[in-house]
């Protein structure tokens, strides 16, 4: 028998190897040959997950609550994610309307394998989340990119998304506040977009991972806006706001007949998120919210410290967040002077020479950044951009 010339499927090459977690394990790598590595990779909470949240967990694992629950969550978890979202944003959703997956990650990655056919066109405005670009490839879909201006802040707006539809556009991703920029869609133009969509019957779908951190606005939801349901589709996740990433629990609120086909593919891959999780997930949700300020005030501390400081550096230029909890330095003039002709070369050399782990823009969709995540201590983050000025100051 002739072994097969492909080993994997075709379609896997559809995909690439998440930036992040690479850069991440070439670190993790150096760390445990010994090298002191400073790591702004992880966009991952520094902080612990809240006392209240943990106790949850162990208390679901001493009550035996470790069985099998319904694929797509527990009707407690499920009520406990409509009724926070509807104190923060005034919706109304309904149990069947909603689901509970393996973390923010696996809902994004249900919505485009349940409504994305093969040619049909996913809006993304960039730089993007990593995975955005792969979850539409390996569904078939066709990525249309929408440059945003880095002197303004990355900004987005309704005019320049509508300028890239076409009668093949099936969904828009909005990341607000985004990953890797920081940037906020306005929450006016955030309801000219849905708008526009909502009339052409194109999904528009909303990403609040980050919902909760801005720093010059209230936390906003598109889908507060009345007769919305049709269209809209929320993806949530606890990780980033209660500092629970390990915990992996995300949902999605959306019209039932694309929740009951999530959870049809849901039933036949993840089955249920982790019985305990959920547990932990419904104190976070219904719990004391003292926490997400807290943390918020301490990304704004960082974030005050940390934009000055890469301004002060040569060759270096770094729009303002106004939200998440990342840096987009503009490394162009500084790599380039020292040879370099890419952000993923800059971030190697850095990272080997210098034990600073960056992830370079490439993965965002941009060739002049690097991601820097501040969701790390203050002395971590001194330490790191000193020795950033100092292998850029190297570069001559």
């Amino acid at each position: 028998m002739t072994p097969h010339k492909h080993v994997t499927a075709d379609r896997i090459s559809l995909i690439s190897v998440s930036s992040t977690m690479k850069v991440m394990a070439d670190a993790d790598k150096l760390r445990r040959e010994g090298v002191d590595v400073v790591d702004f990779s992880a966009g991952e909470p520094d902080f612990f997950t809240p006392d209240n949240i943990k106790e949850a967990g162990i208390r679901a694992i001493r009550e035996n609550f470790t069985k099998y629950t319904p694929a797509g969550g527990t009707a407690e978890i499920k009520q406990a994610v409509i009724a926070r979202h509807k104190a923060e944003f005034g919706t109304d959703y309904k149990p069947s309307e909603c689901i509970i997956t393996v973390g923010g990650k696996h809902v994004l990655f249900n919505y485009t394998q349940a409504l994305v056919n093969p040619g049909d066109e996913v809006i993304i405005p960039v730089p993007y989340w990593v995975t955005y670009k792969d979850i539409v490839n390996y569904a078939g879909g066709k990525c249309v990119f929408v440059e945003t201006d880095e002197k303004e802040g990355f900004r987005l707006t309704a005019d320049m998304v509508e300028k890239h539809i076409t009668p093949k556009t099936k969904i828009v991703i909005i990341n607000s506040p985004s990953n890797p920029s920081g940037a906020v869609l306005a929450d006016e133009e955030f309801e000219k977009l849905y708008h526009i969509t909502a009339k052409l019957g194109i999904y528009l779908l909303t990403d609040e991972c980050y919902s909760h951190f801005l720093y010059d606005s209230k936390p906003y939801s598109v889908a507060s806006i009345i007769g919305s349901k049709p269209t809209v589709l929320v993806a949530g996740t606890a990780s980033k706001t209660y500092a629970m990433t390990g915990w992996r629990i995300g949902y999605g609120l959306a019209p039932e007949a694309i929740i009951n086909a999530m959870g049809k593919l849901q039933s036949h891959s993840t089955s249920n998120p982790t019985s305990i999780a959920q547990k932990a997930a419904i104190e976070a949700l219904s719990g004391p919210q003292d926490s997400v300020p807290q943390m918020l005030e301490e990304y704004r501390h960082r974030r005050d410290f940390v934009i000055p400081r890469l301004r002060q550096i040569p060759g270096v230029t770094c729009s303002m967040p106004a939200g998440a909890f990342y840096a987009y330095p503009n490394v162009r003039k500084a790599f380039e002077r020292g040879g370099m002709k890419t952000p993923l070369e800059f971030a190697d050399r850095l990272l080997k020479e210098a034990a600073v782990a960056v992830v370079p823009g490439e993965a965002f969709g941009t060739d002049d950044h690097v991601r820097i995540s501040y969701a790390t201590s203050m002395h971590e983050l001194e330490r790191g951009l000193d020795r950033i000025q100092a292998f850029i100051g190297k570069l001559g």
